[in-house]
């Protein structure tokens, strides 16, 4: 009995092939979205995993901490101008890789210009939000930048690189938070912001160049899965069928709710982790030293061994078991939680164990869950498909991320954490109901 997701009859077919990659080298492609995540990782790894921590360090309340959240937002709408994306490009330049370099050297700009701002002056407003103005038209760029990063990589990855793509997105994306978060918190207590951020600026440089000297395949114009021609001029008609496509079938449906449910627990936990870590003591050099670099490690391992036991015991499985212990491992956290706030003593070793607990176990969920937002992508609407499929975990991600801080200051870290160790628990239901769905479709 084979593991292989089957769909319906009624929706479009999953993408099992592409165009060639790089004539002299096949596997340059993994290479080159490595070098795009990581370059995409490193900006948005300060805002996740760095920006918390420091808001926090400087006094900032976790309902504001909360709040800053909607800096994010790009991430949760961009599937609105996926289409313009997916269906506007440069035949010179290749239809994707000219919206990378061009929201490549705009996001060098957005770096460089935070290198130069006053951030010791934070408790003056003009200056907090000069710096928030920033971070949006950073995440703005860096967020168009994926849309086009995922429609490429949907688009020349093989069938048999599926799994090993989405590992290699997760590898560069974590590597992206090793070095913009937990490198850039260090680095801000031991070197000048200044420098921390010129730094960062000259590796997002650095990850840009493979770009440069790649060669993409031209886009080749699909209709839809009912033989219509899909008009270049009509991007609403394309994200109403995106809407549409969700919805045309019981297996759709059930892989919507799945979307739906995924990153409540992650969101929940956003504004919450890094700053109960300063609140137990724990320094800016600590959280980025050993949390978000130790962290991350984990998570590379994390995202190799998924990639490795996807092929051995298949996608859908392999999603279902990650799925779980990634809820399970939140149970570490609410037990520290508890100890803390009775005021009984834990080494603060515990703190990186659970850290990178969580982190590992997150790695293994989100390169089987990119994996299958890969293969229910059409080729023909590749960004539009996997972009709108993300903003939707995204949209719930960042909903629940600004209203958890003030649910933090209300009930505190352990009752918190309590609550959201439950709702994973309330999420693993629509994915066991996708996944014995499945089983019914291949017996």
């Amino acid at each position: 009995m084979t593991d292989n997701l089957q769909l319906n009859p009624s929706s479009a077919q999953p993408i099992h092939s592409a165009q060639p990659t790089h004539s002299k080298n096949p596997h340059f492609s993994l290479w080159l979205l490595l070098s795009l995540y990581l370059a995409q990782g490193l900006p948005v790894g300060f805002m996740t995993q760095a920006l918390p921590a420091l808001l926090r360090h400087y006094g900032v309340s976790l309902a504001e901490i909360g709040v800053s959240g909607l800096l994010m937002l790009p991430w949760a709408i961009k599937f609105l101008w996926a289409p313009v994306v997916d269906q506007f490009g440069s035949r010179r330049l290749g239809h994707y890789r000219a919206w990378i370099i061009f929201t490549q050297s705009l996001t060098l700009m957005c770096l460089v210009a935070l290198a130069f701002l006053p951030i010791d002056q934070m408790a003056n407003p003009a200056i907090l939000w000069g710096l928030f103005t920033v971070l949006f038209c950073l995440n703005l760029f860096c967020a168009t930048q994926d849309i086009a990063t995922d429609g490429l990589a949907v688009n020349i990855l093989k069938k048999g690189q599926l799994h090993w793509g989405n590992s290699f997105q997760v590898i560069g994306s974590r590597l992206g938070f090793l070095i913009g978060g937990g490198a850039v918190l260090y680095a801000i207590d031991v070197l000048s912001w200044k420098m921390t951020f010129l730094l960062l600026s000259l590796g997002v440089f650095l990850n840009s160049i493979p770009v440069l000297f790649y060669r993409e395949p031209q886009k080749v114009q699909r209709t839809d899965p009912m033989n219509t021609p899909i008009a270049r001029n009509s991007i609403l008609l394309k994200f109403k069928q995106g809407l549409a496509y969700l919805w045309q079938s019981p297996e759709l449906k059930l892989w919507f709710f799945v979307l739906l449910t995924y990153k409540v627990a992650d969101g929940l936990c956003g504004p919450i982790i890094k700053p109960m870590m300063i609140d137990m003591g724990l320094s800016l050099a600590q959280i980025g030293l050993n949390v978000t670099i130790f962290g991350a490690v984990c998570a590379l391992l994390g995202a190799l061994l998924a990639g490795l036991m996807i092929r051995q015991f298949g996608l859908q499985s392999m999603f279902v078991c990650f799925a779980i212990l990634q809820s399970l491992a939140f149970v570490y956290y609410v037990v520290l939680a508890y100890l803390f706030e009775n005021h009984i003593l834990f080494s603060q070793i515990h703190l990186y164990v659970a850290n990178a607990l969580e982190e590992f176990c997150s790695a293994l969920a989100l390169v089987a869950m990119l994996s299958l937002i890969m293969r229910y992508a059409r080729q023909h609407m590749a960004g539009t498909d996997f972009t709108f499929h993300v903003a939707i975990m995204s949209m719930v991600s960042g909903g629940l991320y600004v209203v958890s801080g003030g649910l933090a200051e209300l009930l505190g870290y352990f009752q918190t954490l309590l609550l959201i160790f439950v709702a994973s628990l309330c999420c693993l239901i629509p994915k066991l109901k996708w996944y014995f769905y499945q089983r019914t479709l291949i017996e």
